[in-house]
This record gives C-alpha cells, structure tokens and sequence, in this order.
C-alpha cells in the first residue's frame, strides 16, 4: 500500500506546473428508433418487375432500436485509424421482438463493381406475427412451404415517386465567358463574377417503392367486417 502511494505521489510531481487532470467521461448509450415493419422496400429503376418472384418467408427477430455508444478512451486517441473504426461508435441492436421476413427476388442490371455480372437481387420487408393469417403462420411452423401457395398470401404494389433536388436555377444564373487554360476554366474578363442561384425541383425518384401486404390478415379483416346491430329484446306490454 505504501509502494502504490508513493507511485501515484511521484506521478503527481511529473506534471507540468499549471496542469489540470482532463475528467473521466462516461459513456452514455444513445438509443435509435426504428421502423422494421413499414412492409417497404426499395429497388433501382433498371429492375424488372415482371420478374419480381416470392421466395420465402420464414421466421426472424428483428430490432426495434439500435444503440450507438462512443468510447472516449479511444476514440479521441490521435493514433486511432484516420478512417474510421467499427468501435467508434460501437452500435448494436436492441430489443428484439419476433418479425416474419418475406423475401422476394427480382432481375436488374449487373452493378458496375460486380465483377461476376450477377443479375439476380432480392429485397425483404418484415411482418408481425398478428398481420398474417393463422394459416400462414401454421405453415411456416411446419417447415413445408410450397412457394406457388404462399406466393398468394401476399401482394405486392409498386409505385414511382419524386425526389427533391436542388439544381442551378438558369434563369437566374449568369455566367461569365472564358476559356480553358492548363485544365482549368478561366474568365476572359478578371473582373467579371459568375452569379449563380439555386432552386428546389421536383425529379422522378432513382427507386421504385414495392410494398408488401398479407392478402388476408386478421387485422385488416376485422377492419372490414361490418358492424351488426344489436338485435332488440322483446318486451311485453306492462313490462
């Protein structure tokens, strides 16, 4: 006991007059919420969706938040990898629950860094348990799956939307004349200034929005099922 207090004595004196001890931070876990059951999914324009095909569905637990801690202790290091690390933040998923997965596959373009020239992609949307139907979820538990049957358990609607952009506003614009010089773009007038103003437009998205529904899910059926009126009870006069 004695050596350790010396040791931390002798570690004090080693510091610069005027030096402050920088205090510990701790870590605090900031949580995320996520949407794993919007039943949307996204795929390029290139896609075709006459070859959009039902693969699977099958049993999963999906988060319903993801937590990111930073560790201070090393993620403030000046040695740490100047791109990045997997432990800064370090993010986890949490609170799982049980989720149903539907998977569909459909043929696109080969992405440019595909060296095999795969054509082939698949996208997934997650359900609960109580929006499919008892039978569906029966079949799953079982294992045996017939792919053309469940395929009609589920429809699938597509749609194109608009995305907003900001471009150079032309009419508004002005720029100077000028020529190209060692690579460069240079004005033939010095004193001449590009003005450029900028606007917000509408353009087609670069994704297609496929959205998977149960055919017939218990919550959509109670949703539709008319409300009968109570039937009156008969009384007899003097009642």
């Amino acid at each position: 006991m004695k050596r350790l207090s010396l040791t931390i004595a002798a570690a004090v004196l080693a510091l610069p007059l005027g030096a402050q001890v920088a205090p510990t931070r701790t870590t605090v876990p900031d949580l995320v919420e996520l949407q794993p059951f919007m039943h949307v999914a996204y795929i390029p324009v290139g896609a075709d969706l006459s070859t959009v095909k039902f693969e699977s569905v099958k049993a999963v637990k999906v988060a319903t938040k993801t937590s990111s801690i930073t560790s201070a202790s090393y993620c403030d290091q000046g040695y740490r990898e100047p791109g990045g690390s997997i432990f800064c933040p370090s993010v986890q998923d949490e609170y799982l629950v049980p989720a149903y997965q539907v998977t569909y596959s459909y043929r696109a373009p080969a992405m440019g860094s595909d060296e095999s020239g795969n054509t082939r992609f698949t996208f997934s949307v997650n359900m609960r348990p109580e929006d499919l139907d008892p039978a569906v979820l029966q079949t799953v538990s079982t294992g045996k799956i017939n792919r053309v049957a469940a395929a009609e358990d589920f429809k699938i609607t597509t749609s194109r939307g608009f995305d907003q952009r900001v471009v150079i506003d032309d009419q508004k614009s002005t720029f100077c004349d000028g020529r190209y010089t060692d690579g460069g773009w240079v004005h033939l007038y010095v004193r001449c200034e590009d003005t450029v103003a900028y606007k917000t437009v509408a353009v087609p998205s670069d994704y297609i929005t496929v959205k998977v529904d149960p055919v017939s899910s218990p919550a959509a059926v109670a949703a539709l099922e008319p409300i009968q009126p109570k039937a009156a009870r008969a009384t007899r006069s003097g009642d």
